[in-house]
């Protein structure tokens, strides 16, 4: 079963950093577009960014220009640059493939408050 491992959250102040990743497998990073989400209380899962085998990328508005996704295939390694946060980034971030097919991991925690 795959699993999908998700360090990297953390609190941090309003227009501040942080670099989430994200393990898997190989064949997982190979063959799948992979993406992050997140997720508030009270509201659905949604995807923020995703990033396909050939590395084209694509960005939901309200992060684009601010968010990064990359992926370090040697690694088995996916990540997420989060610059300029705002409160309104404070949710439980996942990755998953896109549309997501595996089961979730247990996410971690952006908090962006000053």
């Amino acid at each position: 079963q795959e699993q999908l491992v998700e360090p990297g959250g953390g609190l941090v102040k309003p227009g501040g950093s942080l670099r989430l990743s994200c393990r898997a497998s190989e064949n997982v990073f190979k063959i799948y577009t992979m993406g992050w989400y997140r997720q508030v209380p009270g509201k659905q899962r949604e995807l923020v960014a995703d990033i396909n085998s050939g590395d084209d990328a694509y960005y939901e508005d309200y992060v684009k220009g601010r968010f990064t996704i990359c992926k370090d295939n040697a690694k088995n390694t996916m990540y997420l640059q989060m610059n300029r946060l705002k409160p309104e980034d404070t949710a439980v971030y996942y990755c998953n493939t896109a549309p997501n097919i595996l089961s979730w991991g247990q996410g971690t925690q952006v908090t962006v408050s000053s």
